[in-house]
């Protein structure tokens, strides 16, 4: 329990980028446990993959409508999920460095929304994906990625970043070629995952145009979620607060006369008996008063 309380408090307290990456390595991590122990028990992974894996067909996307989000949490293998948190990491700080946290978070979403979109939408429309459609899945974080790519280098193009062996290169060529490799891939062995990343692509540049006549498509998105996480979450008990009527003038120098007549009473008392004849009253009449 305490690993899970460290975690739980540890996702917590971590950035918006840092909780996109702990999702998805956390979702690959039991998925890949899950396909261990089903192998042990003779299951085959696709049939219990293909509740998360989006679907080309649409009746198969009717009955599991949740896939278009789940769909982009999920990958294959370790080199898939290397790669893509490594793109995820180094463009989401870039893309922090313009918006918001929780701008990221919905065009990371709204990205991976619109990748599939565009997947299922040319696997319905082009008669080239007819023979295949009604048996590819579509997974990985690729299209939501690509909007955050695509966003980040239509609002700052002439930003220069330093890549592996290319030295350094302006973001907009990044874009630029990232694009044109998936559109040039459409009728490849990834088609799904290339028109996927057209969609990505396409939201990212939609979302930085918008920010640029300042308006922010993810905003009423990020309002819904942070309503829906205020009704989990723990609120301050609330103590109602009794307001006394404020004492008149009269009523205030009544008192104070009935209060110093019985110091005066105490006082004499003492003088006459001494403290220890006190009861226990008077001795708190005596303390509460020589405190004020």
């Amino acid at each position: 329990m305490s690993l899970i309380n460290d975690f739980n408090r540890s996702f917590q307290q971590a950035t918006m980028l840092k909780k996109l990456i702990y999702v998805n390595v956390g979702t690959f991590i039991v998925v890949q446990l899950a396909l261990i122990i089903l192998k042990l028990c003779a299951v085959e992974a696709p049939v219990w993959l293909s509740f998360l894996e989006l679907p080309s067909n649409l009746n198969a996307l009717a009955i599991r409508p949740w896939t278009v989000i789940t769909y982009m949490f999920l990958h294959t293998d370790i080199l898939h999920i290397l790669f893509n948190m490594l793109c995820l990491f180094g463009f989401g700080q870039l893309f922090l460095l313009c918006f918001s946290p929780k701008q990221l978070f919905g065009v990371y979403i709204f990205g991976g929304i619109a990748g599939a979109v565009v997947y299922i939408a040319a696997f319905n429309l082009f008669p080239y994906f007819t023979l295949v459609k009604d048996s590819t899945l579509l997974l990985g974080a690729s299209a939501s990625i690509m909007a955050i790519i695509v966003a980040v280098a239509t609002y700052s193009p002439d930003y220069v970043v330093s890549l592996f062996l290319l030295g350094r290169i302006k973001l907009k060529y990044i874009a630029i070629v990232t694009f044109l490799i998936s559109l040039l891939s459409v009728t490849g062995n990834n088609a799904g995952g290339e028109l996927a990343h057209i969609g990505g692509a396409l939201l990212g540049f939609w979302f930085a145009k918008r920010m640029r006549a300042g308006k922010d498509i993810t905003r009423q998105f990020n309002l819904f979620i942070d309503r829906i996480i205020s009704l989990f979450e723990r609120k301050p008990r609330k103590f109602k607060v009794t307001g006394t009527r404020p004492k008149t003038d009269k009523e205030y120098r009544t008192e104070k006369r009935d209060n110093d007549a019985e110091l005066n009473r105490i006082l004499d008392k003492i003088k006459r008996s001494g403290y220890s004849s006190l009861s226990g009253d008077e001795k708190k009449t005596l303390f509460d008063r020589s405190n004020k």
